[in-house]
């Protein structure tokens, strides 16, 4: 509590409420009957839910597979949004992140608006529109993806993990809850609703924590450390240290902590993908599987993530999807 009195509010409280209006909503499914059709053609519809599949193909292929089992209308509603979310990431990470200012962001956000009131600006837009008509997606998660990209343009330390959890709620926790109301629950799921969002935000944090360690080496040539700091110094640490790019046996302690963190979230991820629809595990499964696979490559690199990017093989990929596909029917 602060000297004026007012209540400190973690991070995962603030997420937390989100996940909760968000599980709300899928409960009395009022979405559909909330949002007008979209004015877009039959033809030209189908021609913008068949670019964001081609668009996903290109960049997810691995997840774009696992799509191929879901119904037709969630697969094509899964591409849309998948799509927003790549267009929504480039704008800071892109080829012309050095031109993006907060009034563009906020120009993005308005045009969102729009989608969700069904006015789309172009083709990709139109099958989010459609995407957001017919299913209880709420406009939150989209809004707080946005927030995290002005997160990017205005900060690049963190000094605690509230901090840092918040960071990755907004980049990649948001997708979960953007996701779930697409994939749908199994009607002999017996967990509450708001347990399948928890499970489904705690892969997209375990995800993005894993990018993170990945990413650390490249980030810091940025400028960037997406650490935390407190974190850091308990285990003897500084940027300095980032920088100098060093791989010592304090540096490896502190690895082994951040990983033993990622894999807890991916732990309590798990209990969330048997609870959805089963058309629709298989692309989560495989997400779940490829990314714990990247933090097995970071501790095969001995902890080398300053000139070694950990990644995983083709062939490892290609044997972690029959697994998926396994997983996803028990």
């Amino acid at each position: 509590t602060s000297a004026a009195g007012e209540v400190a509010v973690s991070s995962e409280q603030k997420v937390y409420d989100v996940v909760l209006k968000q599980a709300a909503l899928v409960k009395k499914q009022l979405k559909s009957l909330e949002k007008p059709d979209v004015p877009v053609p039959g033809s030209l519809l189908k021609e913008a839910y068949d670019r964001c599949g081609e668009v996903c193909a290109e960049y997810a292929k691995t997840f774009y597979l696992g799509t191929l089992l879901m119904t037709p209308e969630r697969r094509r509603a899964i591409w849309a949004i998948y799509v927003w979310c790549r267009r929504t990431d480039e704008l800071v990470d892109g080829p012309n992140a050095s031109q993006i200012t907060p009034t563009a962001l906020d120009r993005w956000e308005s045009r969102l608006d729009d989608v969700f009131a069904g006015y789309p600006y172009d083709m990709l837009d139109a099958a989010l529109s459609d995407t957001v008509s017919k299913f209880p997606v709420d406009i939150q998660p989209f809004r707080d993806m946005i927030e995290g990209m002005r997160m990017d343009l205005k900060k690049s330390r963190y000094k605690n993990f509230d901090e840092l959890y918040l960071y990755c709620y907004y980049v990649a926790g948001t997708v979960g809850l953007m996701s779930v109301p697409v994939m749908g629950i199994a009607p002999e799921s017996k967990a509450t609703t708001e347990s399948v969002y928890s499970a489904a935000l705690a892969l997209g944090i375990g995800n993005q924590l894993t990018n993170i360690l990945r990413d650390v080496g490249e980030d810091a040539r940025r400028g960037r450390i997406y650490l935390p700091q407190d974190e850091l110094a308990q285990f003897g640490l500084s940027d300095e240290d980032i920088f100098k790019g060093q791989v010592t046996d304090r540096w490896r302690s502190f690895m082994k902590n951040q990983i033993k963190r990622a894999r807890m979230f991916f732990e309590e991820a798990e209990n969330g993908v048997t609870e959805l629809s089963q058309a629709s595990r298989w692309p989560v499964w495989a997400s779940l599987l490829l990314y714990r696979q990247i933090l097995d490559e970071i501790e095969a690199n001995d902890y080398d993530n300053f000139t070694k990017r950990a990644y995983v093989s083709k062939a490892k990929k290609l044997l972690a999807l029959p697994v998926a596909y396994g997983r996803s029917f028990l």
